[in-house]
């Protein structure tokens, strides 16, 4: 299916990705540059509700007027400032208009200014970038641990799609032009030991998180797995009809594209087979996902033998390090496995877990291999003590955009 959706680029990435991808883009020029942690998640319960976080965020934001840095506000209600040197006391001022909404809080009640270290911490990322880099990568790994593993937040109160409503969105779909949905994301090799990437291919899909935010923004596309199923055929009709359509300039490079089995079997298949010239088969590489092969397995041996005919390459999507070992790439007549990173991989205080997945990608061919949803560098570090060296993901788009 012609979609991202259960990948890291279909979800918002989170305030600690983007306070990480911002330090660590700030790079030599670190030394000119303070930081500020105020620890709102240390404060009592009923003090740090949703709206007293707004008001704390904008407060702050407020009294620094146009300083030269930006504010995140995390996941545990913290807010941690980046900013440009600037005098003490204009940071001091700032953090004592936050505490002073939270006076009744034991957390502020201190003489002195002995609130520093409590209620906010401050850092000089001249001395202590090392340290503050590490402190923020333990955020990040904390907040996607906590996050939805769906693809995309949903809203609490999201409404579960039904089929009167797949239907008419079905409807409106075959009639739409959905080409400003199109994304791409660059899959890369990166070289073991160093942190420069190389594009081989990009993978193209359309958005469902932006699906659902533009035409059913109050439900939940995939809250019915089989029906979201049903839906993406649509989708992936219309994602070829529009590549020959527009004769997009991906038909000549190397791509990739996420289709459902049936779609594979369809006559719009045939039709973007028919248009798409021979030599460029071979630079095509099709993605199934698990789910999808294994809920009609003769189907899919049909279509990977005729795709395989017609010169694509195949690539199995959707593998965890719980999956991982049970898959024969080779038997399953597979070019590639896309493997979804998670912070959880990490947790291995014995080794064991590790050794595992080292002896699956081993068994696999270090070079069939993708590890996807790599939002941070520690991610593509563990696929490279894996002995991966093809990634996708948020942290690769911002190599590739050095």
């Amino acid at each position: 299916m012609a979609r991202n959706y259960g990948r890291d680029d279909s979800r918002k990435p989170s305030s600690e990705y983007l306070l990480l991808d911002h330090l660590q883009r700030l790079g030599r020029n670190r030394g000119d540059y303070k930081a500020v942690q105020i620890h709102l998640s240390r404060l009592r319960p009923h003090a740090r509700q949703p709206h007293h976080v707004r008001v704390a965020a904008a407060t702050f934001d407020t009294q620094l007027g146009a300083i030269d840095g930006r504010l995140f506000t995390l996941g545990n209600d913290d807010l941690f400032l980046v900013y440009r040197d600037r005098e003490p006391a204009e940071i001091d001022d700032a953090v004592g208009s936050v505490a002073r909404l939270f006076a009744a809080d034991p957390l502020t009640d201190a003489d002195g200014g002995a609130i520093y270290g409590r209620f906010f911490s401050g850092f000089e990322l001249a001395n202590e970038f090392i340290d503050v880099l590490e402190l923020v990568k333990r955020l990040h790994r904390d907040r996607e641990r906590s996050r939805p593993i769906s693809g995309a937040d949903m809203a609490s109160n999201a409404q579960p799609l039904d089929p009167t409503r797949l239907a008419r969105l079905e409807s409106f779909l075959k009639q739409s032009d959905l080409s400003s949905m199109i994304r791409s994301q660059p899959i890369c090799t990166v070289s073991p030991g160093h942190l420069s990437a190389q594009m081989i291919m990009r993978e193209l899909y359309i958005s469902i998180a932006d699906l659902q935010e533009t035409m059913l923004p109050e439900h939940d596309l995939a809250s019915n797995l089989w029906l979201f199923q049903y839906l993406t055929q649509t989708l992936d009709q219309r994602m070829l009809h529009l590549l020959i359509r527009n004769q997009d300039s991906a038909l000549n490079s190397s791509f990739s594209i996420n289709l459902n089995v049936d779609t594979v079997l369809s006559q719009e298949f045939l039709d973007f087979d028919k248009a798409l010239p021979e030599a460029n088969r071979r630079t095509v590489v099709i993605e199934f996902q698990k789910i999808d092969v294994f809920g009609d397995f003769q189907a899919f041996l049909f279509a990977r033998d005729f795709v395989r005919e017609r010169g694509y390459r195949i690539c199995l999507d959707g593998l965890d390090q719980f999956t991982l070992p049970i898959f024969d790439r080779e038997a399953l007549g597979l070019d590639l496995v896309k493997i979804f990173w998670s912070p959880g991989m990490a947790d291995d205080p014995t080794g064991t877990q590790l050794s595992q997945m080292q002896a699956s990608v081993e068994a696999l061919g270090r070079s069939r291999a993708v590890l996807c949803r790599c939002d941070s560098e520690e991610a593509v570090r563990f696929g490279q003590s894996l002995g991966i060296t093809i990634f996708q993901g948020r942290f690769i788009d911002s190599l590739v955009q050095r």
